[in-house]
């Protein structure tokens, strides 16, 4: 008998709890049940963002929270400045490019966190206003690093400048410390596959009032993505379109369970989880792909293949032999890196599975190993009492 392990950066294990509420009889979207739970949902969806702004929930991926972000605040031609670090960074580029918007991107070493400095740099040359945007990723899980927001936020109010924050947190949100209303976020971009612990298939846009001031004047195409739509059914707990109702039945126990676990608790679990992750790196000799030790990610941890060995070839022998899958390289680590996810319904328990997974994999791979890092792993979690899950 084989069960399959995913240790991949999202989509993330679910609890059976979350499981079997999505899989209840479908509801009448229309109706009184339902439109109890959509008033319910869209209060206590707030909490994760931490914001009392309003949160948008669309039946999508986190990639049509992208889109949506871009569509509803901005003008077909303007200027929107990305900070290019990493695989999905530099997809949300690509999409605003053929959305027809002006690109400026900052390109940058992968392995380092965003420098802020350089944003306030081109602002400030931006004195007539021209850039409507910053766009930056918060948990880049390409390259297992986490970018300090709030940073972000200070290098674009030194340039006093008028540009909205847009910030993709689909793997951030629920994992990591994040703060839409405290860091000053314009619209803050979610999906539910990751710390939210549910399948793919619900996108989310938190929005601050300056964006919905924007989003009035903006000028690009829009239907099903429409924030003043979807806002005016929301008022009623309904949405204009069918919404992705056994989702928000998951949505509701998720939510629920967070609360239950408390975020601060939940946070202090993934960084937990990571720095054992990173012991296991150590003490196996390899590197790992963050090169700044205070921006490494509690979500995933990406590692270096050493010289000759394909990182992909070693994902199929692990696949093969265990049924575990490791997340890929992407963009300029195709090849070159594999990752380990550890977020959303994971523990001490399930994470040293992974690893003892893992150190197989590199050991029939041919991989010289300094050492064991399972057991580098164990000597960081036997530190405190595990964290309840």
């Amino acid at each position: 008998m084989r069960r399959h392990y995913l240790q991949i950066p999202g989509p993330s294990p679910e609890p059976e709890e979350v499981l079997r509420a999505i899989s209840a009889t479908t509801i009448d979207h229309r109706g009184p049940e339902f439109q109890a739970l959509g008033m319910r949902l869209l209060a206590d969806v707030r909490e994760v963002f931490q914001t009392a702004d309003p949160v948008i929930i669309y039946s999508a991926s986190g990639t049509g929270s992208w889109e949506a972000a871009l569509v509803n605040a901005l003008s077909p031609g303007e200027e929107v400045l990305f900070y290019a670090a990493g695989h999905f960074a530099t997809l949300w580029c690509e999409m605003a490019e053929r959305l027809g918007l002006v690109v400026r991107r900052i390109e940058a070493d992968w392995r380092r966190a965003i420098d802020a400095e350089r944003i306030t740099k081109i602002l400030q040359g931006d004195a007539g206003g021209a850039i409507k945007a910053v766009c930056v990723v918060h948990n880049e899980t390409s390259t297992g690093i986490l970018n300090d927001i709030p940073a972000v936020r200070a290098a674009i109010d030194a340039a006093n400048h008028p540009a909205l924050l847009m910030v993709d947190t689909v793997s951030g949100l629920a994992s990591a410390e994040y703060r839409h209303d405290e860091w000053g976020v314009d619209v803050s971009i979610a999906g539910s596959q990751k710390g939210l612990m549910l399948p793919p298939g619900l996108g989310f846009n938190a929005i601050s009032k300056k964006a919905l001031a924007a989003s009035k004047r903006a000028k690009m195409p829009r239907s099903y993505w429409d924030w003043e739509a979807i806002m005016d059914a929301n008022e009623r707990g309904f949405w204009p379109t069918t919404p992705s109702t056994n989702l928000l039945f998951g949505l509701e126990v998720a939510l629920r369970m967070l609360r239950e676990e408390g975020l601060h608790n939940v946070f202090e679990r993934h960084e937990r989880l990571a720095r054992a992750t990173r012991a296991a790196v150590r003490a196996w000799g390899l590197e790992l792909t963050c090169l700044d030790e205070e921006a490494y990610s509690p979500i995933v941890t990406a590692v270096m293949m050493p010289a000759g060995f394909d990182a992909d070839e070693f994902r199929t022998l692990v696949l093969d032999r265990f049924d575990m899958s490791l997340g890929t390289g992407l963009g300029q680590l195709a090849g070159k890196a594999f990752r380990i996810g550890h977020l959303g319904w994971t523990n001490e328990i399930t994470l040293i599975g992974a690893l003892g997974g893992v150190e197989m994999g590199l050991r029939l791979a041919g991989v010289p190993l300094a050492e064991s890092g399972v057991e580098a792993a164990m000597e960081v979690l036997a530190e405190k009492a595990p964290s309840p899950v």
